[in-house]
């Protein structure tokens, strides 16, 4: 029905490019199978990021032990977030080993690690006002639980698909839509029926911008509603916004002119991170689809550095295994040769060594499992570090 692969398309290396069957069958034709250590890293990001955050290690480990490749892996944690040049995974084992499963390593890490970053991204523009993934329908819905998953790692608040929220152990977000308001005629009515139904299970948030003025519609809703209603939502069209920025002004100075100061504005439609800060003003939460959903995935590649233990790189490439240290303190980051002792921070802090070894001859070593189990920690890990950056 979907045209879309199985995951026993992808463990028996199916979903790979086909110069990576021709190699493999050029290598055994030649009995050439040597021992290398290869790399991930970017030599860029998109648009005007400096810096990414590395996402979908719990899959890419997973598919390595479920495929008994006797492989080492050091890793750093899930949601660690570097810069370019930076190597945050290196696999070391027989090139044919895993030379067909490197398409398949790079989607899972590639399209991962872009949503989480755009959701980061998103959520430090907010300055903790509450960011809601409403992304799922931008995306094919077989792949709408792994988004909305890793916009939730990303430090959304919430998301909207019940799949993805059921998936997470939480309740799904979400306001009410424009359809509702149609076929109850009026937005009033269309919110007391919302509230008489759910009232008692979720906050109430009213869409003010189906059929009248946004203001006057937003009057309406409060004055008949009062405290039933938690928030008003604005979804208007980007032909008809006008200053949405002066539209919240008004809204909100009638709201407070008649005392409804608790109701808060959600926006939602076409949000991006840049109109997020310039909105932050007056609104009080978001929900962003397409910015999210359709992030720019963040361009890795895995390239040989070591082959039988001599270091080697293609041009452009800086060869040899490596270290990838950041300060306890300063957060200052530097990458040196492997086993190559870490250098002294100028503030006095220590270097952590964050490539940990995650898989050890095929199998999830504790360190490997810890980083990618505790999904909680690895949320409020790329909310520390964001923190301590800022965009």
């Amino acid at each position: 029905m979907f045209h879309t692969a199985t995951e026993q398309d992808v463990v028996r290396g199916d979903i790979t490019d086909v110069y990576f069957t021709r190699t493999v069958e050029i290598l055994r034709k030649n009995n050439i199978n040597k021992k290398v250590k290869a790399e991930l890293a970017v030599k860029s990001l998109p648009e005007n990021y400096h810096w990414g955050i590395l996402a979908g290690t719990e899959e890419f480990l997973a598919l390595i032990e479920r495929l008994n490749l006797p492989l080492n892996v050091r890793a750093v944690r899930e949601g660690t977030l570097f810069r370019i040049h930076q190597p945050v995974i290196e696999i070391e084992g027989r090139y044919l080993d895993f030379c067909i499963y490197e398409t398949a390593f790079l989607g899972l890490l590639c399209q991962a690690s872009g949503i989480v970053t755009r959701a980061a991204r998103c959520v430090d523009a907010a300055r903790g006002k509450p960011v809601v993934c409403f992304g799922a329908r931008r995306i094919h819905p077989i792949i709408a639980p792994l988004v909305e998953r890793y916009a939730y790692l990303g430090g959304c608040e919430g998301v909207a698909g019940v799949k993805s929220a059921s998936e997470l152990g939480i309740e799904p977000s979400g306001t009410m839509p424009h359809a509702l308001i149609l076929l109850y005629g009026d937005t009033v009515e269309a919110t007391r029926a919302f509230y008489d139904s759910f009232g008692h299970r979720v906050n109430i948030i009213s869409l003010v911008d189906t059929f009248n003025d946004e203001k006057f519609e937003a009057i309406r809703v409060a004055e008949a509603l009062g405290d039933k209603v938690s928030a008003l939502r604005l979804d208007t069209p980007a032909s008809r916004k006008g200053s949405l920025l002066d539209i919240l002004r008004e809204i909100r100075w009638e709201l407070d002119l008649r005392g409804h100061k608790n109701i808060r504005l959600f926006l939602s439609g076409g949000l991006t991170e840049e109109s997020i800060r310039e909105l932050n003003e007056l609104a009080d939460g978001y929900g962003v689809g397409t910015h999210i959903s359709n992030a720019p995935t963040l361009d890795f590649s895995l390239d040989i550095v070591e082959i039988e233990g001599t270091p080697i790189a293609k041009k452009g490439k800086r060869s040899g295994s490596k270290s990838f240290f950041r300060c306890s303190a300063c957060q200052q980051e530097v990458v040196r040769a492997y086993q190559a002792p870490p250098p002294r921070c100028e503030c006095g802090g220590e270097f952590v060594e964050l490539l940990q070894t995650a898989i050890q001859k095929g199998k999830l070593t504790s360190e490997g499992r810890l980083s990618i189990e505790d999904f909680e920690g690895n949320r409020e890990y790329i909310k520390t570090q964001v923190k301590a950056i800022h965009i």
